[in-house]
C-alpha cells in the first residue's frame, strides 16, 4: 500500500537540520521511503474558494509498505512528531 504523509507546521519547538538529516537517513534505509518535498506557494483554480493548505502543510513525503505499523514505528523518529507536531497520513489506493 502507497502512503501520503502530510507534514503540518505546529511543532511546540523548531526542528533542528541535524534531526531531519537523521530522520531522512533512517526513512532511506527502511526501504519505505518514495520521495516527498516541502510545499511551496499555492494557486488556487476553479470557482469556489477553499481554505489555504499551505497554511497548515508544510510538506509530504510518500511511503510504501505492507505493514503499517513499521511505518508507524519509523514516523516515531520524524522531527515534527517529536517536536509536538501532527503527522497526517492517508492513503493512496490503487486505482
Amino acid at each position: 500500500m502507497e502512503y501520503i504523509l502530510f507534514i503540518h507546521n505546529n511543532t511546540d519547538a523548531p526542528t533542528k537540520d541535524e534531526d531531519w538529516s537523521h530522520f531522512f537517513n533512517l526513512a532511506k534505509s527502511s526501504g519505505l521511503f518514495r520521495g516527498g518535498s516541502e510545499i511551496g506557494a499555492q494557486i488556487q483554480l476553479g470557482r469556489k474558494e477553499v481554505a489555504d493548505t499551505t497554511k497548515s502543510v508544510a510538506g509530504y513525503m510518500r511511503f510504501e509498505t505492507d505493514d503499517i505499523e513499521v511505518l508507524k514505528i519509523l514516523l516515531n523518529e520524524h522531527p515534527v512528531f517529536k517536536n509536538g507536531g501532527t503527522l497526517e497520513l492517508c492513503e493512496l489506493p490503487t486505482s
